[in-house]
């Protein structure tokens, strides 16, 4: 496994997912990612900087042409903070002051904040869609109903993908009419009943 087949195995994840997402320009996309894993060792024992680099370099060019952020999970020792750009922050959000390290944070999220323009450090979020590889539990940083998202790339390295959009929540009842274009076109639209 070469760095060059990482960066390809993570830009065609990345792509399968954001054909299915539906974001938009301002959105966020949320990536946890143990590059412990993609090497075949256990989460956070072998960090690897240039296979985060490699991650990287996959995907971001991807989110950048769409105009979405990039939002990195550091490890469980920074409780899952996240390194993203100061502009993709709802105002009032509050910052916190730490700089992701190798073994306080993780080399993925060390690399995305080498590269921000602006990066900070937050504690919570709430992506539009995300990727977990390598089993690091993204799903904190999720909005509130996320969908499953099934994609042909299965591992990046030796590293388990898993992803998700997610969709605005369902409420009302049976009477309620919903708007399949919210809801990624998953659900049957149904007949409007105005009794």
């Amino acid at each position: 496994m070469t760095y060059d087949d990482i960066r390809e195995q993570a830009a065609a994840a990345a792509k399968e997912l954001l054909d299915v997402a539906r974001l938009k320009k301002g959105d966020i996309f949320v990536i946890g990612c143990s590059s412990s894993e993609i090497k075949g060792k256990h989460i956070g024992k072998d960090s690897d900087i240039n296979a985060a680099k490699a991650v990287y370099d996959g995907i971001y060019p991807l989110l950048k042409e769409r105009g979405i952020y990039l939002a990195a999970q550091c490890c469980e020792h920074l409780n899952r903070a996240i390194i993203t750009e100061e502009a993709a922050l709802l105002p009032g959000t509050e910052i916190c002051n730490v700089v992701p390290q190798m073994h306080a944070g993780g080399s993925f999220a060390m690399t995305v904040y080498q590269n921000a323009e602006h990066p900070v450090a937050v504690e919570h979020i709430k992506a539009a869609a995300g990727m977990d590889i390598g089993d690091t539990l993204i799903g904190m940083h999720l909005r509130d109903v996320a969908v499953p998202v099934r994609i042909s790339v299965k591992e990046i390295g030796h590293a388990h993908v898993v992803c998700a959009r997610t969709r605005p929540k369902f409420i009302g009842g049976k009477r309620a009419v919903y708007d399949d274009v919210l809801s990624g076109g998953d659900i049957p639209r149904p007949e409007v009943d105005n009794k």
